[in-house]
């Protein structure tokens, strides 16, 4: 018995009641099983009109929260029709990255976490701009500065399944669209390094007539995935399809890439993921040493001095704190650190005299 807004309520199960006998042979159909909801008449406006509803939202809220996220990649065309085979393949994702000890400026996480969380909720704010439910994140920035990090904290965040698109297994923008239509709600559809995917680096231009045998050999081998076909799967009409989508590009050199491809309303927020800086350092060193950011510690104005006149990844920063064996302090791999960021500004500053 439970309570709503002052009347009482029953719920009662089928589940122990015997099954009726069945004297059919084929087909055999077995018996639903329901719930029986009981309260006085008196009520029933305010339950066909409040209660129902609560119940539907709170136990597709409750679904959401207790299944089990997957990290999704589109298997290859050539067995889409095989026996039992689908255009997706996917295994439990587990990926441990969360906004909270994701190295980068604090303000821009929150920024990114506000951004997303209110997408997340958005549906109505769409409905009534009349735009699908949608958006698009660019993650640009050199190689180990956390993009893929920041698409598993964003999966974490808001509870999303990753479909992990592999463009060069595409074979044309026909199949691009059956993928699409394959993926679900809540769902982060992503494309890492597109701009080594194919070629989307957008010369729109007339090409020459290519021979018979060119022609021949590119039919045989290689993506015929176009930047038409890909601008279409990301706000085209079939885009619309399904809802709460977030799609992510990321890049390391966004230079490359067709102006049309990263436009607004297409990549809708284009986040730079950059070197490391002093404050991404004192959260890892807090993450790798247990250290007190609000803590001083005699190294950190070294690491501090270096860093502003030293391009390193969080990723090898990382790397120098992460303590090697069990004997080694945060003395120790702070010293570490500063060896590795002298050595990496030496060479620079030979780089730059040999420029």
């Amino acid at each position: 018995m439970e309570e709503f807004q002052g009347i009482k309520i029953w719920w009662s199960s089928n589940k122990n009641t015997p099954k009726r006998p069945s004297f059919s042979f084929y087909p055999k159909t077995e018996e639903r099983r329901y719930y029986t909801l009981t309260f006085h008449k008196r009520y029933r406006d305010a339950i066909t009109k409040s209660y129902i509803d609560k119940v539907l939202k709170d136990g597709k809220a409750i679904a959401v929260r207790n299944r089990e996220r997957k990290l999704y990649t589109n298997n290859p065309s050539d067995s889409w029709y095989e026996y039992q085979s689908t255009k997706w393949s996917h295994v439990q994702f587990e990926h441990p990255a969360n906004f909270e000890t994701l190295a980068m400026a604090e303000n821009e996480k929150e920024a990114i976490k506000n951004d997303l969380i209110k997408f997340s909720k958005g549906k109505e704010y769409y409905t009534k701009i009349g735009k699908p439910w949608k958006r698009g994140y660019l993650l640009y920035g050199p190689p180990g500065t956390g993009k893929s990090t920041m698409i598993a904290a964003m999966a974490n965040l808001l509870d999303y399944d990753i479909y992990d698109l592999e463009l060069t297994t595409v074979k044309d923008n026909s199949e691009l669209r059956k993928l699409l239509i394959e993926t679900t709600s809540k769902s982060i559809i992503i494309i890492e390094d597109i701009d080594c995917s194919i070629d989307l680096t957008g010369q729109r231009r007339k090409e020459k007539k290519k021979k018979k045998d060119e022609e021949e050999k590119k039919s045989k081998k290689g993506s015929k995935v176009t930047l038409s076909g890909l601008l279409n799967f990301i706000d085209g009409i079939w885009s619309a399809c399904g809802g709460e989508r977030i799609i992510v590009f990321t890049t390391n050199f966004v230079d490359k890439l067709d102006p049309a491809l990263i436009r607004r309303g297409r990549m809708d927020r284009h986040i730079e993921m950059s070197y490391c800086c002093f404050e991404a350092f004192k959260l890892l060193a807090r993450n790798y040493l247990d250290l007190d950011d609000h803590e001083t510690h005699p190294l950190f104005e070294v690491v501090r001095g270096l860093l502003e006149k030293t391009k390193v990844s969080p990723a090898d920063v990382a790397e120098s704190l992460m303590q090697k064996a069990v004997e080694e302090d945060a003395d120790i791999c702070l010293n570490r650190l500063i060896r590795d960021l002298e050595s990496k500004s030496a060479k620079e500053g030979e780089q730059s005299k040999e420029a």
